[in-house]
């Protein structure tokens, strides 16, 4: 009798224990509200209108080189199932009639599974500015497969900064730019921005999922930081004014300054839970100035 064929090994990757809890929170708080519904929480969702927000922040550290450059800032597409892929790709592409010189991405394209946020980051690739497009890991990048999520936006032409700096411009400006990767605490991030910093020998624009990194970066005196990752609570008691600096304690919202730094926290394009109130999804676009 001939001995048993081992079995085929399986093709579903192994799940991580914080993907797998994502899985359970997204089932619980998003599809299940969403049946009790009777999907009239998605349909409103799927609805809402992306808004584009013009917002100009004057730093006297900016290089001069650079005054009025434009930045079109996205942030937490979380592709999946509230965010299409296809809604997404039309978002991103929609930015490509804004005209702006850099794109970047502060993090959490993907909600759960790297595979559906593959034709966003080919569109992402396409809408690059003449600085190109840069883009940073969110937390819920690293949930599924984030070398995956690399390996395509790099093939796509998207520059991804895993704590590394770059040198964007020509005809001998040079704008320095870090990135660092998805850090959960103050301290975490504070090591990533003290690393990003040497290697780029100083910076001028970071950009962070986490808000929190600022607390660093500003101590260092990084003139500008770009943040996603809150959603800006996705609610609030009035519509929040994004131009506005805000001197709260947390960094959900809009823009904020400290010394001569200046961070801006976008309330991003997805969402964890299918509702938002006074809190739409935007498309930031800053002019930055020095002054």
């Amino acid at each position: 009798m001939s001995a048993p064929r081992p079995s085929e090994p399986s093709e579903i990757p192994k799940r991580s224990g914080k993907y797998i809890r994502a899985k359970w929170r997204h089932f619980m708080l998003t599809v299940t509200a969403n049946r009790l519904t009777g999907g009239e929480l998605l349909r409103r969702h799927a609805a809402q209108r992306v808004e584009e927000r013009a917002i100009e922040v004057c730093l006297p550290r900016w290089p001069i080189a650079f005054d009025g450059v434009r930045i079109a800032h996205l942030s937490d597409l979380h592709v999946g199932h509230l965010m299409t892929p296809e809604r997404a790709v039309a978002v991103v592409e929609s930015v490509a009639a804004i005209g702006a010189d850099l794109v970047v991405c502060t993090g959490d394209v993907v909600d759960l599974d790297a595979e559906e946020a593959e034709p966003v980051l080919a569109a992402l690739g396409r809408i690059a500015g003449p600085l190109g497009s840069l883009l940073v890991l969110g937390n819920h990048d690293h949930l599924d497969d984030p070398k995956r999520v690399v390996r395509v936006a790099e093939a796509n032409g998207v520059n991804v900064l895993m704590d590394e700096a770059v040198m964007l411009g020509n005809n001998g400006a040079r704008l320095h730019v870090g990135g660092v990767d998805w850090a959960r605490t103050i301290r975490a991030s504070a090591r990533r921005v003290a690393k990003v910093w040497q290697k780029g020998r100083g910076l001028d624009l970071l950009l962070a999922h986490n808000p929190k990194a600022f607390v660093h970066a500003a101590k260092l005196g990084v003139p500008l930081t770009l943040s996603g990752h809150t959603h800006g609570r996705q609610f609030a008691l009035r519509r929040r004014n994004p131009a506005t600096p805000s001197f709260a304690r947390r960094l959900n919202a809009g823009l904020y300054s400290r010394g001569e730094s200046a961070l801006f926290v976008t309330v991003g394009l997805g969402a964890w839970f299918p509702l938002r109130v006074n809190c739409p999804p935007e498309i930031a676009v800053l002019t930055v100035r020095r002054g």
